[in-house]
This record gives structure tokens, C-alpha cells and sequence, in this order.
């Protein structure tokens, strides 16, 4: 069997492509990224279905790795556009709706480059390019978060980003988001001085670069780089929940494939950079993304991530949808 074309993966340069373009055209044009996303994108997750049989992976990495850059270079150019609109066009309606076509970018094509790219060798300059494009969406201390209690603590109460079955989406967010940053702020705690505090210093750099945008240009260009943002950090915190909503193990239980919900989505898979292999991410969270392969008799998703999306803003009819595939040992009286 032959690996799957890497040529599959540039259809998620779709989205930021059309959002850029959308910005430059302006008006009503500015919604189309929002309605491809949140209303196209959750049919073609079901259209496209999944493989039989997964496909071995590549043997040469340079195109996703080409491609993965690509994702990287479009946010300081979509947030350039962004700002440039809305400092044209005033706080109109089109442009709130480009904020949100472009705060959906910022999370698909942004935060989930920089999830990757901070997996790479810290310091090298894949490495920094990841946490560059956490600032472009103001949230530089998800990497340290990320990588030093999440991947360790997952499916744990002490996780900020694990949900448990009772907890529905929009508490889960209004919890985990000052819970993570916290998190963060412990983890250089415990061997810094509060001088030295990687979180710290991040977000007094992200106040001072947002400040200076507001005097050197307006204060509404601001706090469109502010709500851009917003949008991103939510988009991200949904994908956290429904990676790992229900599944738990006991303190010093050791962390398994079953502790994250997987997805052979195909739609899902090719434009979100094989997220949805995530228990083979937790596995090994070196291996680069066109690496994963998926696991048999994990638990699986009903659809990809995108066809997650609106069932999961109604608590109730997620939980009701959900409740059976949870692993019995898992599951909450």
C-alpha cells in the first residue's frame, strides 16, 4: 500500500487563502470564511468519510514540512490584512465578521502549526517560528503549558485542558483558559526567579505590543488584534475539549492511547494537520505530524472535528451523543 499524497494536505491552505482574500475584497465577502468552516467544512467531514485502512506514512517529509511553513507564513499576513480592514472600515458588522473568519484561520492554520512546531527542538527556529505565531494570537504560554503539564498530566483532574463528562463546553472554556495560564506561570516558578518567567515576560511583551498598536495606529486596530485573538483561543479550547472530553485515569495511572479520542476523519485529517491522530501524538509527541498513525480500539469520535462542532456548543445533546462511546471503566456514575 502506498502512503496517501501529501498533495491532500494543501487543502487546508483553502481557509486562510479565501479569509486573506475576503479581507483585501472587504464587505459581506468577510463571511465567507466563517460559513466554509462552521457550515461546509462539517458536511464534507461526513462526504469525504474515512479509509478502510490507514495508509503507511511518507518516507520523505519535505512537502508537509513545506506546507506546515506555509500555514506559519499566512498569520502575520492574515493579522497585517486584518488590521489594515478594520483601521479602513471602522467597527462595521462585515468587518466583526472578519474577525471571526479570521480568528477561525488564526486557530486552524495558527495555534495548530504552533502546537507542532513547539513539539520541535526547543530554541531551533522551527521552534521559534511556533511560539512567534503564539504571540501573532495572543497566547504565548501555551507552549510552555502545553508541553510541560499537559502531555504529563492528561486525562488527570490536574489538567487544565482534560474535561471531565460532566462539564460542558462553555464552562470548560471560562475554566481552563486563566486555569492553563496559571499552570504556566507554576511551571517556570518552581526553577526561576519570578524575573525569569518565560509566561511572564510573555504576556507584559503582549500588553506592551498591543499598547503601541493602539498609539501608533488606533485603538480599534487594537482591539481587533485583541478579539482576533479571542476567536483563536476559543477555536483552540474547543479542539482541547473534545480531544479529551470524558476520558480519565486514576493518580498513577500510566497515560494510553485510550486517554485521547481519535478521528480518521479525512477532512478533519488533511486540513488540520492530522490532528485528529491524537493518541499517537500523546504517545510520542516527537513525531512529526505526517508520522501518526491512528490505533485500533481507541476511542473514536462520531465524525471529524469539524462535524463535532455544533453539537458540542449544546452541552446537553454532546453529552447524550457521547455517553456510549466513552470506555465503560471511564465513564461517571
Amino acid at each position: 500500500m502506498k502512503p496517501e499524497p501529501w498533495v491532500f494536505h494543501l487543502f487546508g491552505l483553502i481557509t486562510p487563502v479565501v479569509v486573506v482574500a475576503s479581507l483585501v475584497i472587504g464587505d459581506f465577502w468577510m463571511i465567507s470564511g466563517t460559513i466554509l468552516v462552521l457550515g461546509v467544512y462539517p458536511l464534507l467531514d461526513i462526504l469525504f468519510g474515512e479509509r478502510n485502512k490507514p495508509a503507511p506514512s511518507a518516507d520523505n517529509g519535505s512537502p508537509y514540512e513545506a506546507i506546515l511553513m506555509l500555514h506559519a507564513l499566512v498569520i502575520p499576513v492574515l493579522v497585517g490584512v486584518l488590521i489594515w480592514r478594520a483601521n479602513l472600515d471602522g467597527a462595521t458588522m462585515w468587518v466583526g465578521w472578519g474577525i471571526v473568519s479570521a480568528g477561525i484561520v488564526g486557530g486552524a492554520s495558527g495555534i495548530i502549526t504552533a502546537h507542532e512546531l513547539g513539539h520541535r527542538r526547543p530554541g531551533s527556529f522551527k521552534w521559534a517560528v511556533g511560539r512567534f505565531i503564539m504571540f501573532m494570537v495572543n497566547y504565548t504560554h501555551f507552549t510552555v503549558e502545553h508541553n510541560h503539564n499537559h502531555h504529563k498530566d492528561v486525562a488527570l483532574d490536574s489538567d487544565a485542558a482534560s474535561a471531565p463528562a460532566s462539564r460542558g463546553l462553555w464552562v470548560h472554556i471560562a475554566m481552563t483558559i486563566p486555569w492553563q495560564f496559571i499552570s504556566a506561570v507554576k511551571v517556570d516558578l518552581a526553577k526561576r526567579s519570578i524575573w525569569a518567567n518565560r509566561t511572564l515576560r510573555g504576556l507584559v511583551l503582549q500588553i506592551v505590543a498591543i499598547i503601541a498598536l493602539g498609539l501608533l495606529l488606533s485603538w480599534w486596530a487594537a482591539l481587533t488584534w485583541l478579539l482576533f485573538g479571542f476567536v483563536a483561543i476559543i477555536l483552540l479550547e474547543y479542539v482541547n475539549y473534545i480531544r479529551h472530553y470524558g476520558l480519565r485515569r486514576k493518580d498513577g495511572e500510566r497515560q494510553t492511547e485510550m486517554h485521547s479520542w481519535q478521528s480518521e476523519a479525512r477532512w478533519s485529517r488533511w486540513t488540520l494537520l492530522e490532528l485528529t491522530r491524537h493518541p499517537a501524538h500523546h504517545m510520542k509527541a516527537s513525531t512529526p505530524f505526517w508520522q501518526l498513525q491512528p490505533y485500533e480500539g481507541v476511542p473514536t469520535l462520531p465524525t471529524g472535528y469539524y462535524g463535532c462542532f455544533w453539537p458540542c456548543t449544546i452541552p446537553p445533546l454532546w453529552k447524550r451523543w457521547m455517553r456510549k462511546r466513552i470506555p465503560e471503566s471511564m465513564r461517571q456514575p
